[in-house]
């Protein structure tokens, strides 16, 4: 397994190059979604060995960068190349990200931390803080431009997007910081009684040699991850137009896509009796989905053609305002049960439901 996390970045990027310039269709799409997957995976694990390294939260915070980068790459690549309306895009990919990690993530590690630790442990102040944070970042980015009047349909003006873009980066900084200078401690797995715990301590950190390595690793994954996106969007968009699923469901499926491996590391986390870290995983995605992505692709829409819609529906947020209610009810008492787990699943199940059949 270790030598195939080795491989797969470099075999993923030479297919990327040396297909950059085709088309390819049918059987070599096919081939090509293994590597994809590969590079996804290969992507978060080499995250994980620099950020064991590193230590918790920064680890947390790396895992959500490098997720954000992906889903990032994904978007441009499917804007610049997609064959229908893409001014929607990144706001679906965005949104179905943080329902993702609002309730999906969340659910699952509130529900393995109760089930097998009686109840789910956690940091109310460091968790509380970055659910005020995500909840921040998606009001401003993507329900005001539902409201705005300054321009027709849910879109900013250039300075609303660029205001939007500024207030995401400084607020997202500001959290970091937060996070890993000022609080860390607020973000460290608690014990039952309170006391926080390093969450790395019980195993030996990899050599400088090793992260390294996995950093370069990293580095050639996400570029892979990125050169795959751009050859498989068309066949995305196709699959999806054939099964006859609403366009928005390629958000879907992008984030579905590149939150799988963080949703197996925060679940794994809660399983070790680390919901704290599980949780950081969860919001800290969310966070970095909305904080990075936005001014990303604020910054590429200079170069893009077409419209840029980034207000919700109404429906959707309706399920953001229920997520939000319920994530805040969930936080305040600092453990939870198996029923807030599943209460949040019920949410994401909602989501994928009406995702199809809106």
């Amino acid at each position: 397994m270790r030598h195939a996390l080795l491989a797969i970045p470099v075999v993923s990027l030479a297919a990327a190059l040396g297909l950059w310039s085709h088309h390819p269709t049918g059987v070599v799409l096919l081939l090509l979604l293994p590597l994809l997957a590969g590079s996804v995976v290969a992507a978060v694990h080499h995250a994980e060995v620099v950020a064991h390294r590193l230590g918790e939260p920064f680890g947390s915070l790396l895992l959500a960068v490098a997720v954000t980068v992906i889903e990032v790459g994904l978007i441009v690549m499917l804007m610049v190349s997609g064959k229908g309306d893409v001014s929607a895009l990144a706001r679906d990919t965005v949104f179905s990200a943080v329902m993702i990690c609002l309730n999906g993530i969340v659910g699952l590690v509130l529900l393995v931390g109760a089930l097998r630790h009686g109840l789910a442990h956690f940091n109310p102040e460091g968790t509380g803080a970055a659910l005020a944070t995500v909840i921040t970042l998606a009001s401003i980015t993507l329900v005001l431009p539902r409201f705005t009047e300054s321009a027709p349909g849910p879109e900013f003006t250039p300075s609303q997007l660029a205001f939007a873009a500024v207030a995401s980066l400084a607020l997202y900084a500001l959290f970091v910081f937060t996070q890993t200078v000022r609080h860390r401690d607020f973000f460290l797995p608690v014990k039952p009684d309170g006391s926080t715990v390093e969450a790395d301590a019980h195993a030996s950190p990899p050599t400088g040699r090793e992260a390294l390595t996995s950093l370069v690793l990293l580095l050639v994954s996400l570029i892979a991850v990125v050169g795959l996106a751009k050859l498989e969007s068309p066949g995305v968009e196709d699959v999806v137009g054939r099964a006859g699923l609403p366009a928005s469901f390629v958000g879907v499926v992008i984030a579905l896509l590149v939150l799988a491996p963080e949703t197996i590391a925060a679940t794994r986390a809660a399983a070790l009796d680390r919901v704290q870290t599980g949780l950081n995983l969860a919001y800290g995605s969310a966070m970095a989905s909305i904080g990075l992505t936005i001014p990303a692709i604020a910054v590429a829409s200079i170069w893009l053609d077409g419209p840029l819609v980034l207000g919700l529906d109404p429906m959707q947020i309706v399920l953001l305002v229920m997520s939000v209610f319920v994530a805040t009810l969930t936080v305040v008492p600092g453990r939870a049960k198996t029923l807030q787990g599943g209460v949040h699943l019920v949410l994401f199940a909602a989501f994928l439901f009406l995702a199809v059949a809106p």
